[in-house]
């Protein structure tokens, strides 16, 4: 699997000369060969599917659409997004809380094949929408675990969150669905953790799952047929080279499944994220208080994942020998180095102390691995600065969307 790292020279050619350098720069056909060697190192007949929140863009979706099974969304947006990128045909399932009956006649719709539940409120509604179009709708019911679950850098499970139907409300659940007759239950969704890099940990995480839906099938009479085991599988921010290893996960799992259950995941993060680069030129180059800073034009307005994560994004610096001025060229060299944008905000940094060997006003900080929920994420007209240059590369030709 292969980090994208575009050099300078690949830079200059996609950007404008005649602005400070700032993009979002997408290896289209990498993504593609990403999806590939995931999907594969799967059990045969296992279901992958793209977790679109991580980067909807409908070029990364029309890219991935051959080479997964489907598309998993959030939100009737997204539902019409895929739609329009990919066409009618894209297989569709649909997850996440708080749920409208708007959100389920778009489902119904626009032909979503499934939907996650995660609330017995969620479950009147869908119901009644789905009476009201004389339609059944089949749905998983989401299982918040009771926990707790180690490992991870998120946990949406095994604590208490937001997210799905706690572990001991489970029965309860079932009884009030069995009522509802225009909703065919067909599994449970367990989605609890993200980022694990662990495979092996992970892979007992979902046997333990499958263990556990297969145990309330039995009690409670009911008719198994899927189970969705969610994403999570994790990249590493702090080495850009590691990757988990999913044909080590799959071959731990493999004993675990049987041919009367199907299995989903929707994975996100780990399909986009190295095959993105965020570039941004260094304005200016300043001391307070005993710290070098870099001002970049930029900043988490386009690329909020660092801030919300907390984390210093990793990077590289490259050089550019221009220099139009006729007063000396500002420089930091060996010294750590806070890499921070262009917003009115303490919060507007993206690597903090971070050691470097020689930083310019005018180099480029490429920060790399950010392909996923990066742009999509940002606050993006925050203080109403231009929007970064979008280019996608596939084939020989670059497909460029230009910031104003």
């Amino acid at each position: 699997m292969t980090l994208f790292r575009p050099g300078a020279e690949q830079i200059a050619r996609l950007t404008r000369g005649d602005q400070p350098v700032c993009a979002f720069l997408y290896d289209l056909d990498a993504l593609a060969d990403q999806a590939v060697a995931l999907r594969t190192a799967l059990p045969p007949g296992a279901d992958f599917f793209y977790a679109v929140k991580a980067n909807n863009d409908p070029r990364v979706l029309a890219a991935l659409a051959p080479h997964i099974s489907g598309f998993e969304v959030a939100s009737a947006g997204e539902i019409r997004r895929v739609r329009a990128a990919v066409g009618p045909e894209a297989r569709i399932v649909m997850g996440g809380p708080a749920r409208t009956a708007g959100d389920i006649e778009t489902l119904l719709a626009y032909g979503v094949e499934r939907l996650h539940l995660e609330s017995i409120q969620a479950m009147r509604v869908a119901d009644a929408v789905a009476g009201a179009a004389g339609t059944v709708l089949p749905v998983l019911l989401r299982v918040n675990l009771a926990g707790p679950v180690p490992g991870a850098t998120l946990t949406m499970g095994g604590a208490a969150t937001q997210f799905g139907i706690e572990e001991a409300a489970i029965p309860d659940a079932v009884a009030v669905l069995g009522d509802c007759l225009s909703l065919r239950f067909e599994g449970f969704h367990f989605h609890t953790v993200s980022n694990n890099r662990d495979a092996a940990g992970h892979a007992a995480l979902c046997a333990a799952e499958l263990a556990l839906a297969r145990r309330w099938a039995r009690e409670r009479g009911l008719d198994l047929r899927l189970v969705n085991l969610g994403g999570g599988w994790g990249v590493d921010y702090a080495d850009p080279d590691w990757r988990f290893d999913a044909a080590a996960f799959a071959r731990a799992l493999a004993p675990h499944l049987d041919a009367r259950t199907g299995i989903q995941f929707e994975c996100g993060r780990i399909v986009a994220a190295y095959h993105g680069a965020y570039v941004c030129e260094v304005l200016d180059l300043k001391r307070t208080h005993g710290r070098a800073f870099a001002l970049l034009r930029g900043g988490t307005h386009h690329f909020r994942l660092p801030s919300s994560w907390a984390h210093d994004h990793p990077f590289v610096i490259l050089p550019r020998e221009s220099w139009p001025h006729n007063w000396p060229r500002p420089e930091v060299v060996d010294e750590p180095l806070t890499l921070a944008g262009e917003l009115c905000t303490p919060k507007d940094v993206l690597a903090r102390d971070v050691p470097v060997g020689r930083v310019r006003i005018g180099d480029l900080a490429v920060f790399l691995m950010a392909g996923a929920y990066g742009w999509d994420i940002s606050h993006h007209d925050f203080l109403c600065h231009a929007h970064p240059h979008r280019v996608f590369l596939s084939g020989q030709a670059p497909l460029l969307e230009p910031g104003p």
